[in-house]
């Protein structure tokens, strides 16, 4: 009977801690969301500074409207993020607040893996394909490449590319990228990059006067092995030419010796 009675009374104990405790978060919890948003932290994800922390305040303030001394449980988390998200340079954000007053904001920024230079009309692209502007900001050393780029944008554009052609020809320009930035031997081989009228990729090395035509952006890693075997095997026995054809499977074509 008594330890029947203590062990009802222990339970009754850790109801009562368990019911105080559930009170006291409550309280907490509608004390905090009773606090005024008294200003913004911003972190960013990444090492990449297109977007500043005044850029988000700016923001939030034209496009969201006040959130400055407005209660934080009347903050729309969600607006907030969508309005973030918006913008041409951010992959997504995270918003929450905390008991301190603050409206916290989680930023995480776009990769960008290669630029693309139209006339006048700059663009950056991502890994997964989507266009953005040029920033203003920050500026990012990845492959340049500028002519006759198969890609309609207008000044402003940002999404992924508007046919399946166009999204085709980017995701391979992407591969090209990706592969001349992850390699310690053609990563700064080369000054400019430029698409001429018929479609061929042309390539300028940072060291020389030669023309790399290299054709469509595909057979990668083959291609780059045939300008390799021009350094290695030609231009000891040969020197160099004007012009270096690559395109052609199993071939070199070379033109106009440069004495």
């Amino acid at each position: 009977m008594k330890k029947g009675l203590k062990i009802t009374l222990s339970l009754a104990i850790v109801a009562l801690l368990a019911l105080l405790i559930v009170v006291i978060f409550k309280h907490n919890e509608n004390k905090r969301l009773q606090l005024a948003c008294i200003g913004v932290n911003v972190e960013f994800v990444g090492d990449y500074r297109f977007v500043t922390k005044e850029d988000i305040e700016s923001y939030l303030q034209k496009d969201y409207g006040t959130y400055l001394g407005k209660r934080l449980d009347s903050l729309d988390l969600d607006r907030i993020e969508n309005v973030l998200n918006q913008k041409s340079a951010i992959s997504k954000t995270d918003a929450y607040t905390t008991p301190d007053g603050m409206l916290n904001v989680k930023v995480w920024q776009r990769t960008p893996v290669v630029r693309f230079q139209k006339g006048d009309l700059g663009f950056y692209s991502d890994e997964m394909g989507f266009l953005f502007p040029l920033q203003s900001n920050y500026a990012l050393d990845v492959p340049t490449i500028s002519g006759n780029i198969p890609l309609e944008f207008t000044s402003g554009y940002k999404g992924e590319p508007k046919t399946d052609k166009e999204k085709a020809w980017l995701a391979k320009v992407i591969d090209l990228a990706e592969y001349i930035q992850s390699s310690p031997d053609w990563k700064y081989a080369f000054s400019k990059i430029t698409v001429d009228g018929g479609g061929n990729l042309v390539m300028t090395p940072s060291q020389g006067s030669e023309q790399f035509i290299f054709g469509k952006p595909d057979d990668i890693d083959v291609k780059f092995s045939r300008i390799r075997k021009y350094y290695t095997a030609i231009v000891p026995a040969r020197g160099h030419y004007k012009t270096v054809n690559v395109k052609f499977r199993k071939q070199i074509i070379c033109r106009e010796n440069i004495k």
